[in-house]
């Protein structure tokens, strides 16, 4: 009897090692290549697979309602990519807030933690866009939602930290998704995100513009600003004759004179959003002497006149609405320009949306935004640009902010970055980044990137939309 009982205790001892070790085997990340694994994500389909040495890079489309309070009213094709190194690695989710590059590449909170990289198409940015197209259903809570299921399906696959991350409108996406969904995100590095709480107030641009750089450069661009719409009969015929030549229109803004105005005054932005104080010496020295051809190129080097066209605002329909919808524009003044020569001032984001697309705006949205990251942001890291224009009205912490930061970037512009910090800051940031990504303790104490920098992978270029946009 004893005999019998120590053999059926040890067959279920065998037994249980067994089951074990199967289950272990099932559940090990590598049994499976992993382009199956993502593919047996329900609703995710391949568009394409591209190589890169190091890591596997996948063009895919996940399927998402249209509409997350109800998701049984229709769906749409989200476009994400995956840029995969090992499961055991921490994951990077990344948003430019709005299309996605289908060509790899590595944001830096990747290149600190030398880990995977998922990035989102935002909602409404084609294809990514419903057809038809709901425009009630393009705010930021459905837009962050739109982050939580991707995360939810992919974090089955990747099974470590997370660290959410963008720049721009990308660093703001980050901000909101954190906000609707905190239990998600190990972590939050967002980039040279604006915060435009009240949208009526915008003084703080004003005192930016009155202060960035020097008087030198300052002066430089003030006086060209100034003489294009000094100038704005014969510049305005060079403007029809090239939309004309490229088949412009301008239904959606109004008129050429309405556009041309437009990119007059984003001049002065536009070179602090993308420039640096040492391009100045690109700017025409003397603007009342200088030719038309110079005034133009100056103007449309750094502001775009194909911007204000159908053709160029169409791309980003989906900013706009939700600048005159949710996220708010800036306002500013031109002390330096006579009234006389300014018909329409900064126009608002109603101006650049086709009329058949209805907008109310919603004041308290981001207030809202603001009033909880002061109040509840933890392992939140802000980095702003000492002179990007966006940095005026910047994301702050209140007292109930936990193991969160925000820095800004000396001399630098909308492409300020962790590297481009001061060396204490610096070692700071990176170290709470890697900290949120759950890496090692050594690796944690040397405050250094993990991954080696590659000159293709690792973007370091500004996150560039044309100008006055985040």
């Amino acid at each position: 009897m004893r005999k019998a009982l120590r053999w059926l205790l040890a067959l279920t001892v065998l037994i249980g090692t067994l089951s074990t070790a199967s289950a272990a085997t099932a559940a090990e990340p590598g049994a499976t290549d992993i382009k199956d694994r993502l593919l047996a994500i329900p609703g995710m389909s391949l568009v394409q697979e591209k190589p890169y040495p190091g890591y596997r890079y996948f063009v895919l489309n996940y399927t998402q309602p249209v509409d997350h309070r109800h998701p049984s009213k229709g769906t749409f094709q989200q476009r994400i990519t995956v840029l995969h190194k090992d499961v055991s690695r921490p994951t990077v989710f990344y948003t430019s807030g709005y299309g996605v590059s289908t060509t790899p590449s590595r944001r830096e909170p990747t290149q600190i933690v030398d880990g995977n990289q998922v990035s989102m198409e935002y909602r409404f940015f084609t294809p990514s866009r419903p057809d038809p197209a709901d425009w009630s259903k393009l705010d930021v809570w459905q837009a962050a939602s739109d982050q939580h299921r991707i995360f939810k399906a992919l974090k089955t696959v990747y099974p470590e930290n997370w660290i959410s991350t963008g720049g721009s409108k990308g660093g703001m996406t980050a901000t909101y998704y954190e906000r609707f969904y905190p239990r998600d995100m190990d972590g939050v590095v967002a980039y040279v995100a604006p915060n435009d709480v009240v949208n009526n107030e915008d003084s703080a641009y004003d005192r930016f513009f009155a202060t960035v750089g020097t008087k030198e450069c300052r002066d430089r661009l003030n006086a060209v600003q100034r003489e294009a719409l000094v100038r704005r009969e014969p510049l305005e015929k060079k403007y029809e004759a090239y939309a004309a030549a490229e088949g412009f229109t301008f239904d959606t803004i109004g008129s050429l004179d309405r556009a041309y105005e437009a990119v007059v005054l984003d001049y002065v932005w536009g070179f602090w959003q993308y420039s640096l104080l040492s391009d100045c010496d690109s700017i025409p020295a003397n603007a009342a002497t200088a030719t038309d051809d110079e005034i133009w190129t100056s103007i449309d080097t750094i502001s775009g006149f194909s911007f204000y066209t159908d053709q160029g605002l169409s791309p980003y329909t989906p900013y706009y609405y939700q600048a005159g919808t949710q996220l708010g524009a800036p306002t500013i003044h031109f002390p330096h320009i006579e009234k006389k020569y300014i018909r329409y001032g900064y126009q608002p984001p109603r101006n650049f949306v086709p009329r058949d697309i209805s907008m109310k705006f919603q004041p308290f949205a981001m207030r809202d935004i603001d009033t909880w990251v002061k109040h509840n942001a933890r392992h939140m890291l802000f980095v702003y640009g000492q002179n990007d224009p966006w940095g005026a009205e910047p994301f702050r912490l209140g007292k109930g902010a936990k193991d969160s930061y925000v820095f800004t970037a000396p001399g630098m512009n909308h492409g300020a970055n962790v590297a481009g910090l001061v060396t204490d800051e610096k070692a700071l940031a990176t170290a709470r980044i890697l900290e949120w990504a759950g890496v090692s303790s050594s690796a944690v104490a040397q405050a250094k990137p993990l991954a080696k920098f590659d000159a293709k992978l690792d973007v370091r270029d500004v996150e560039r939309e044309p100008a006055l946009r985040p």
